[in-house]
């Protein structure tokens, strides 16, 4: 990425941003359709890489109470570099919880039916969104847009994902060991992101696997599952029913260029820094 390109990246991400959604959009609670809207937005708040659903108060079918308790470090208007438990993240990725806002604003609960979800949604302070409640992705059983169910978050209208084929010769090391080689991989491209190498079974050295419990899921992608090498957990994935985007690497599996050493045309590669590279 260039040095021109990061610097634009990074100053969007330190602004509010919102975006209107043609799409209906609804959430349940059990069988209980909780959000139904025609008028949603899609929300950035500050140093957020993916982006939150905004509704009127209108458009949610239950009562909302304000003044909804809050972690301190998770308050309103703490930036992402002074909340502790976060560490010096400069950008905040979907494993960083709805609570910690980052915009002025007040946590509210969502009561349906006498059940709190406490903390569920988030009154904006900007009067550009005056009206409009920012809704905990986690907080509701199911959302749906349009009548297509939606997993993990919110998706984002300006991100792509692009699976080519190739024929680099591509090779995935762990200490040494070889874990993969292929002359046909797929790549796929989701910036910023780095480039994801996916294999064919046949292609992976799979008696080196060890199939984990973890199961995680994309807006994009669908839900992945993983394996376990050589005692770094979780570090080999696929997508055995993707969505639409990713749907010609089913079965493939790919690692996390992080954690392994993957060699392309013979020329090593850098390990890139992702959420997802090692922490001392």
């Amino acid at each position: 990425m260039s040095v021109r390109l990061r610097d634009v990246m990074m100053e969007q991400l330190g602004a509010l941003r919102h975006e209107p959604i043609e799409k209906r959009i609804r959430a349940t609670l059990g069988d209980q359709v909780v959000i139904d809207s025609t008028r949603a937005l899609l929300v950035w708040e500050p140093k957020r890489v993916v982006p939150t659903y905004a509704v009127p108060r209108d458009d949610v079918a239950g009562e909302i109470i304000a003044g909804a308790p809050v972690a301190d470090d998770a308050r309103p208007g703490v930036p992402a570099m002074a909340a502790p438990h976060l560490g010096r993240r400069l950008v905040y990725d979907p494993s960083i919880p709805f609570s910690a806002h980052t915009t002025e604003g007040e946590a509210v609960t969502v009561r349906v039916a006498g059940v709190d979800r406490n903390a569920a949604a988030f009154r904006p302070a900007d009067p550009d969104l005056a009206d409009h409640l920012l809704l905990d992705f986690g907080a509701f059983d199911a959302w749906y847009e349009e009548d297509e169910r939606n997993v993990a978050h919110p998706r984002d209208p300006f991100h792509r994902v692009d699976v080519l084929h190739s024929s680099r010769h591509v090779r995935i090391e762990l200490d040494g060991t070889l874990l993969a080689e292929s002359t046909s991989p797929y790549l796929l491209f989701e910036p910023p992101l780095p480039v994801r190498y996916y294999f064919a079974a046949q292609d992976v050295h799979m008696e080196l696997l060890e199939p984990s419990d973890r199961l995680t899921y994309c807006a994009y992608k669908g839900e992945a599952s993983y394996w376990s090498v050589g005692g770094q957990r979780d570090l080999a994935w696929c997508y055995r029913q993707p969505l639409h985007d990713a749907s010609e690497v089913v079965d493939r599996i790919a690692f996390f260029n992080e954690r392994v050493d993957v060699v392309v045309d013979g020329v090593s590669q850098e390990r890139p820094i992702t959420p997802w590279s090692p922490r001392d």
